[in-house]
């Protein structure tokens, strides 16, 4: 049984239902992201499919997820106040629609409704980006998660500016005659985006969680090892950025070599600390113990690519063969096992932390069913293995089309697991959770007290 931490601010957290839904809208993407992935294995998906599926995976589940992590937690782990409430809900309206609307004229080919989506989404994240940084910028100085949430926030304003251009490229050329090539910026786009706002961010959230969740701390090579990354990885992306962009291959090179540096050294404290844990394993736990292997894995495997190629847009996002590693083993596992701490945690706070020493109230971890979590967690370990197997190896089609098949299912059973731990313990209905103050059920079943209506902004 994972500990209930007491060194966090739950005072100064947001309404409950505001991460909650922004984890319930990231869960369906993941679904919608899988279903596309599953079509373009059999051919069925039109247009631009495989661009489809990498924004609902990226900008859907994943950034999604992390919009609503850091609303619920730089209050909580910093002790300021969040900005404003209403902005929090607001993003997410702004990228849910925006992303829902690119999606679908990627797979029309309706191109010219790119831009206009693409500014949705582009508004819906620098509302976030404001809403944290107002937030952040209360505080008297950063700790090492603070300052990797900063510039996660830097890193999410470059990316959607350049998505935003690429957009537009589609329909009226913007690059023809210029000296950077759209597939210069497409490269620097998903370089800013994988490893400036989503690793950063996967980094910064580890330093807390990976500490706090196995009650250890930093010590000996871990300190070292720490400074490389802080200072490495942010370096790294900045430069390989701007060197696929103008592409000069030496920039490129030094920013990969940075990035796997970081990463390694990441890798190891990660395993560290799970192995030096003080408290029972949890699924947060096992999945954090796939992540750690799959980070060094990734970054072995990529060191020749990235010292000779860094550039070719083969290597994008690594070696040959090592997509999957990267946003299924690492950062995929992270998300997934945070969110069996993050939405349990946020619940038993609101409905069952009052009551403690008054009556018999459940632990953290046992709001969710041990053995759904253990099924998903076989079914994604499973079904990773196999799509990393078949991209590293070689392996038959049928191999990978099994291993997205239990991927997949992985996700209706993690998401189902999710969905009843709202269902059976939040003092919310699902609807409510999902519409707020919208919520289509008949108004006089609804606690429409100024408490209430606040919770359910």
């Amino acid at each position: 049984m994972a500990a209930i931490p007491g060194n966090i601010e739950t005072e100064q957290q947001p309404p409950m239902t505001v991460p909650l839904r922004h984890f319930v809208v990231g869960l369906a993407f993941l679904s919608l992201g899988v279903v596309v992935g599953l079509g373009l294995r059999t051919g069925i998906v039109p247009g631009l499919g495989t661009l489809a599926h990498v924004h609902l995976l990226l900008a859907g589940w994943i950034c999604v997820t992390i919009m609503g992590a850091m609303t619920q937690f730089v209050p909580v782990w910093s002790g300021a106040t969040l900005h404003s409430r209403r902005l929090a809900s607001a993003q997410l309206a702004l990228v849910v629609v925006g992303l829902l609307g690119f999606v679908s004229a990627l797979l029309t080919g309706s191109l010219l409704w790119l831009v206009p989506f693409g500014a949705l989404m582009l508004a819906g994240f620098w509302t976030f980006v404001y809403n944290l940084g107002r937030t952040m910028a209360a505080l008297e100085s950063y700790d090492v998660t603070e300052r990797h949430f900063l510039l996660s926030l830097a890193f999410f304003l470059v990316l959607t500016v350049l998505g935003v251009l690429l957009a537009v490229d589609f329909s009226r050329p913007l690059f023809t005659g210029l000296s950077v090539h759209r597939g210069e910026v497409v490269a620097a786009h998903a370089t800013i985006a994988v490893f400036g706002a989503i690793l950063t961010t996967v980094y910064g959230a580890l330093y807390q969680l990976g500490t706090m969740f196995t009650q250890t701390e930093l010590h000996g090579v871990d300190v070292p090892l720490r400074r490389v990354e802080e200072v490495g990885h942010p370096i790294g992306v900045a430069l390989l950025a701007t060197g696929r962009l103008i592409d000069v291959t030496a920039v490129a090179l030094v920013g990969g070599a940075l990035i796997l540096a970081a990463a390694l050294a990441f890798s190891v404290i990660l395993g560290r600390k799970l192995y030096e844990m003080q408290v029972d394993w949890t699924p947060m736990h096992s999945r954090y113990a796939v992540v750690a292997p799959a980070l060094a894995a990734w970054a072995l495997l990529t060191v020749p690519a990235w010292l000779t190629a860094p550039t070719t847009p083969a290597h994008r996002f690594g070696g040959p063969g090592t997509v999957h590693l990267l946003l299924l083993g690492a950062v995929g596992f992270v998300v997934v096992g945070t969110l069996y701490h993050i939405v349990p945690f946020i619940i038993w706070v609101h409905r069952y932390s009052d009551l403690l020493g008054f009556e018999d109230v459940p632990m953290i971890d046992d709001l969710y069913d041990d053995r759904i979590a253990a099924a998903d967690g076989t079914l994604l370990a499973a079904g990773t293995l196999a799509l990393v197997a078949t991209d590293l190896l070689g392996l038959p089609t049928v191999v990978g089309g099994l291993g997205g098949g239990l991927v997949a299912l992985g996700v209706v059973v993690f998401a189902s697991n999710m969905l009843l731990v709202i269902h059976k313990h939040s003092p919310h209905s699902l609807g409510r959770v999902v519409f707020g103050s919208l919520d289509p059920r008949d108004r006089s079943t609804v606690d429409d007290s100024p408490a209430a209506r606040e919770e359910a902004e």
